[in-house]
């Protein structure tokens, strides 16, 4: 899929590290410059030494690294310093046009022909090969197997062909015209609405306001052939231009493959400049407050700009640690806000963000509570007033470091697990926005060097130096129901003159030093133990009866991931309690656990690399969660805790249903939440656990009821199946299982799930919701019923599946361009009985719905009748296989696998028939697993379209 990015959402979060430029392997030379000007007595940060860079006579840019993660892969971007921003009034899109031209073809590859022979190589279109454009920049990424140097040849073709070898047929121009519609139609609504609104206000009315990349409609639908070959000759030339290179590969003989394939690429004659634009300060505050009708919250953002500090010195990059210090901090206050009985928000927080080119921001955010807007607005004000005036504290701070220091320790023990992508991503940033990108090592060391070194008193004045009364935006945006309502300037103003005259206390940290656990558990034994040689697997046996099950990985240093699960879950509960079983785990765990509280459980795990969350589910109730070696205690105490000594909060409860209750209250007005509960209403049959939630059904939720509940489902661990995978010492693991989880309660019952008999209901249905002012439709289709499963069986739905997707998109796009995305989607159980469910959806033109409908029912036909091209087949086996390849390698794959087999009662060894079951499965197999299941008897029609359709 072909996307457009804008980086301007307002993000709210904790610590983060300033930037990653990746491990080290070893030192190869860097000749990429960065230019700007340093302060005397600093120091420059330099290049990260693992990666090789270079500049061709022609200007063109490229980096290159070794690294083996994934193994027999590696990642290719070429990133052009071309986006909307040099667009003229007359050429509004055409960066975008041309990113999706690049795939409609090139010298080497005509027409639809690059994304047929990436197909057949193993690369995913949308999912693996893939683009974006922005403001500034348009950047292509194609991921490829390095084991046949066929493929890794033509794909450095590829990308020189990007990079200057359209063809820009004017044919395929013509067609790409309706797909590029199509987008820009799925964009539509609320938020497209109000952004173009809000927009010119965050930039400061810069050239940014009027340059949104998906273009002008006019431009698109109108432009001459010859207007976009002179745009792609004018500004796609190699001094604009970078090819960034990270995987499997032999560096140097990449480098030289490199230097032969790009340094024949021209500059056009009379070079056009490239401006380099931004959007700047004006000293002005501004005032702006709009509303919609399908919005369905006020929401209040406060945006004190400030000048963009880039980092290029040791001295820039200490300055960005004090604001990651400072934002973790924060973010956390307004999380110990959101806990309260009555929450005085939805949502709410502020940190210090970038927000365009030239410019960042301290940010302030609340979505408020219906008829609660000023309330909501001044308590997020407020905790800023309090940082202003109090500051952080001392705990606070130490805190904070910790986390981060437990973070770069974290990811300097699996620097050699990096994967490509996290490495492409920094050379990239280096190449496009400049500034310093210096590899793991690096970081590390300035980051223990820095950190210590920082002060309350540094991180206190962030507060006073960027909350400041001048270059201050102030935008309202909110339901246009609520217009009459909505604040003006002075009211805002106002409320933030009443919270700044306030008396105020200090932020109370909240702290404990109690241990954990309460009671501590009695250990038990690990009673027998087995080892399963062709899986690699080790089953232990515990005195209370849990079945522990070990597969040791080494795919990541020091990681475990882990899940417990017995049978029972909210199948076994009547549907007046269905919504306290449902919530309860939620709602429980909220609550904190043994002698901890929420905000004290909350600092008691911060930064400890593991993290354990219980769940209650349909058929099944347990815990996942991950750690690391050193946190191994602190994640099964967590667990222990969590199943024996759980917590009742009646303010966070209270909390919870008040929000969950606000949030309904304009939930209709957004079309598609109205389309979505439609959806979900059908599907589940309309049976009372699948409809969606309304005030009735949160009515029902009691907290003594969950509590209870909750306790009843983690009471007997009898039979429980504990998966853990990963980088496991057994002889230091196995002491955690004997105390805390050989421990667990246990009264020798198995329990068995229900079955509830809830299912897609069978025969023809259709439903049709009107709702939404924009021209636009949604489109699901749903093929359902009994299935007859079995592990290969499942494989042939998954290519029936893959094929389908292939002519959809060829079809519907490629052919007709009444869409830009369409989608596939298979699913597939076993219990509580065999079923599976085949879905078609994609978004287009209310004019177009029946001849899209008509041509996706045509293609399944055609699947049942005919069966799949057997070309196509072929790229299912290449892109399934190539994709297994990497994921088998990742820890996560395994134990969602062997939850999932220990689940369904099947064999834990069945994985090992999958390349032969891929790689032997033929057309005519899929043709009869769809001829068997594609009849057309149970097919459900799904249409969103607009208000004005249903009043014509």
């Amino acid at each position: 899929m072909k996307i457009y990015k804008i980086n301007i959402a307002l993000l709210i979060a904790g610590n983060c590290l300033p930037f990653f430029a990746g491990a080290q392997h070893k030192p190869a030379k860097s000749t990429v410059a960065v230019h700007h000007t340093v302060q005397p007595g600093t120091k420059l940060i330099p290049l990260d030494p693992s990666v090789r860079t270079g500049k061709l006579a022609n200007g063109f840019t490229y980096y290159i690294r070794h690294n083996n993660e994934p193994e027999h892969r590696v990642v290719m971007y070429l990133a052009n310093k071309v986006g909307s921003i040099l667009e003229t009034d007359e050429e509004q899109g055409l960066s975008h046009f041309l990113e999706h031209m690049s795939f409609n073809g090139t010298e080497h590859f005509p027409k639809s022909e690059l994304i047929n022979y990436l197909q057949k190589a193993g690369v995913r279109f949308g999912a693996d090969l893939n683009a974006y454009t922005s403001f500034d920049e348009t950047v292509y990424q194609l991921p490829l197997p390095t084991d046949d140097p066929a493929v890794m040849k033509n794909g450095l073709q590829i990308m020189r062909d990007w990079a200057q070898g359209l063809t820009l047929e004017t044919a395929e121009i013509e067609k790409e015209r309706g797909v590029i519609m199509e987008e820009e139609r799925l964009g539509r609504g609320a938020a497209d609405r109000i952004l173009r609104q809000t927009l010119p206000v965050m930039v400061n009315h810069s050239r940014y306001a009027s340059r949104l990349p998906i273009g002008k409609a006019d431009v698109i639908l109108h432009f001459k052939p010859e207007v976009i070959r002179n745009y792609y000759h004018k500004w796609y030339r190699p001094d604009l231009q970078a090819l960034i290179i990270v995987g499997d590969i032999d560096v140097a003989k990449m480098e030289q493959l490199v230097r032969q394939k790009f340094a024949d690429l021209k500059s056009p004659p009379n070079e056009k400049p490239r401006l380099k634009y931004s959007s700047s300060l004006t000293g002005k505050n501004q005032f702006l407050a709009i509303t919609d009708k399908e919005l369905t919250n006020t929401v209040i953002e406060v945006n004190c700009k400030h000048k963009e500090q880039k980092i290029y010195t040791e001295t820039d990059y200490r300055a960005s640690l004090l604001k990651s210090l400072f934002n973790g901090m924060l973010s956390r206050r307004y999380m110990e806000l959101s806990r309260q009985a009555n929450p005085p928000f939805l949502e709410g927080g502020a940190a210090i963000r970038d927000v365009m080119p030239g410019l960042e921001a301290f940010k302030l955010y609340v979505s408020c509570r219906p008829g609660e807007v000023e309330s909501g607005f001044k308590a997020v004000w407020r905790e800023t007033a309090r940082l202003q005036r109090l500051g952080f504290s001392k705990t606070e701070l130490e805190r904070s470091k910790r986390e981060y220091l437990n973070e770069m320790e974290a990811m300097m023990q699996e620097k050699d697990k990096m994967t490509s992508d996290t490495y492409v991503n920094a050379y990239l940033n280096h190449f496009l926005n400049g500034g310093a990108t210096p590899g793991l090592s690096k970081q590390n060391e300035m980051i223990n060097r820095f950190i210590p070194t920082i002060t309350l008193a540094e991180v206190n004045a962030l507060a006073k130096e960027y909350i400041r009364e001048t270059n201050r935006d102030i935008i309202v945006t909110a339901p246009e129901k609520d217009k009459a309502t909505l604040p003006a300037e002075s009211a805002v103003l106002a409320w933030i003159r009443d919270v700044n005259a306030e008396k105020m206390d200090a932020f109370k940290d909240d702290v404990s030093t109690l241990p954990l656990l309460a009671h501590m558990p009695v250990p038990g034994k690990i009673v027998k133990e087995e080892k399963d040689a062709k899986t690699g697997l080790t089953f232990l046996t515990l005195s209370n009866g849990v079945n522990v099950i070990l597969k040791k990985t080494n795919f990541k240093n020091d990681e475990i991931v882990f899940q417990a699960f017995t049978n029972g879950g909210t199948s076994l509960y009547s549907d007046a309690d269905y919504e306290s079983a449902s919530n309860a785990a939620n709602i429980i765990s909220s609550a904190g656990v043994g002698n901890y509280n929420a905000s004290q459980l909350e600092k008691y795990l911060s930064g400890k690399q593991m993290s354990v969350f219980p769940f209650i589910d349909e058929r099944t109730q347990g815990f996942m969660g991950n750690t690391n070696t050193k946190d191994m205690d602190s994640a099964f105490s967590l667990l222990y805790a969590y199943a024996t000594e759980p917590r009742k909060d009646e303010q966070i409860f209270k909390g919870i249903i008040s929000n969950a209750k606000a949030a309904l209250v304009n939930k209709d007005d957004d079309p598609e939440s109205v389309f979505s509960d439609t959806m979900t209403t059908v599907l589940g049959n309309y049976n009372i656990r699948r409809t969606p939630a309304n005030l009735e059904k949160i009515a029902q939720i009691n907290l003594d009821r969950a509590y209870s509940i909750y306790k009843e489902r983690f009471a007997n661990v009898t039979g429980m199946k504990f998966v853990l995978v990963g980088n496991i010492d057994e002889a230091k693991l196995k002491p955690y299982l004997e105390k805390y989880i050989a421990s667990l309660p246990a009264n020798g019952t198995i329990e068995a799930a229900k079955n509830l008999d809830i299912h897609v209901p069978e025969g023809l249905i259709s439903k049709t919701v009107y709702a939404g002012k924009e021209d636009k439709a949604m489109v699901y289709l749903v093929f359902s019923g009994k299935f007859d499963y079995d592990y290969a069986s499942t494989l042939k739905m998954q290519a029936l599946k893959e094929t389908l997707e292939i002519r959809l998109l060829e079809r519907l796009r490629e052919e007709e361009s009444g869409v830009y995305s369409p989608a596939a989607e298979v699913s597939t159980r076993k219990l509580p009985d065999g079923r599976y469910g085949i879905s078609i959806y994609f978004g287009c033109s209310p004019a177009n719905v029946e001849r899209m409908i008509a041509s996706a029912v045509d293609e399944v036909e055609k699947l049942r009748k005919v069966g799949p091209a057997p070309e196509n087949i072929e790229k299912f086996k290449a892109e399934d296989l190539h994709t297994m390849q990497t994921i088998m390698k990742t820890n996560n794959f395994w134990l969602d696998y062997l939850t999932g087999q220990l689940s369904n009662g099947e064999p834990l060894d069945q994985i090992s028939n999958y390349n032969k079951l891929i790689k032997g499965m033929t057309a005519k197999e899929v043709k009869d697993i769809a001829d068997k299941y594609l009849t057309g008897k149970n097919y459900i029609r799904l249409v969103l379209l607009p208000e004005s359709v249903k009043a014509k």
